[in-house]
């Protein structure tokens, strides 16, 4: 299993200290969410603040982009450090065409769904992806309740990429802990995104160790 601390639960007054962090720990991954106020209400961070990230970080960065015309920025994104793209479904009018050219730039394309939007959408495209990002909240805020229906879809996705693509990875982000962690392996999942969970841990690298021990 991979996990992928989401930054966007880390103290951005402290952002050096808790990249170290993750840095140190058993994490896999840095997940870097992009939002940009229209997608999502909120604001988050742009391509200045990865390419700090980028600068300090020795795992890959995840970035997921929950912003309007995301093929508009593909290049600025590969510039400033990243190595997996995740653009949103909902948000691309040619969703093939944007996964082959972030393939094409050298990153791992990755496309997000929302709670609303069904896994046989993507029947047509999930042989152009390297992952499909699965959130499992509505996106745009941290520390919400997971949606118990993305053990459902976890299932679906599975089976779909059994068929088209095997070597798909499928990631959940949003409500991810230590006490869901294991059902959401066991159907399928192969990355985690956590934010609240590990951030707000009294001992964030203990309970990253925890999440590497479930099976």
């Amino acid at each position: 299993m991979i996990l992928a601390p989401s930054l966007l639960s880390a103290n951005f007054g402290c952002l050096e200290k808790d990249i170290s962090m993750i840095n140190l720990s058993q994490a896999d991954w840095f997940h870097i969410d992009v939002m940009d106020g229209v997608f999502v209400p909120n604001i988050s961070f742009g391509q200045p603040v990865i390419k700090y990230i980028k600068q300090l970080a020795k795992k890959p960065l995840d970035v997921h982009l929950m912003i309007v015309e995301p093929q508009r920025y593909f290049e600025d994104f590969l510039r400033v450090g990243a190595d997996i793209l995740t653009i949103h479904f909902e948000a691309s009018l040619h969703l093939h065409r944007s996964l082959e050219e972030i393939k094409k730039l050298g990153m791992k394309a990755g496309v997000v769904l929302n709670p609303h939007t069904s896994v046989s959408l993507l029947e047509d495209v999930i042989e152009c992806c390297d992952l499909v990002l699965l959130m499992s909240v509505n996106p745009g805020f941290g520390g919400q309740k997971f949606i118990e229906n993305t053990y459902n879809k976890i299932e679906k996705l599975k089976a779909l990429t059994i068929k088209k693509n095997p070597n798909c990875l499928i990631e959940i982000d949003g409500g991810v802990n230590l006490e869901n962690a294991n059902k959401l392996i066991s159907l399928g999942a192969d990355v985690l995104v956590a934010g609240s969970c590990v951030f707000s841990s009294e001992n964030p690298i203990e309970t990253i160790k925890q999440f590497k021990t479930i099976l």
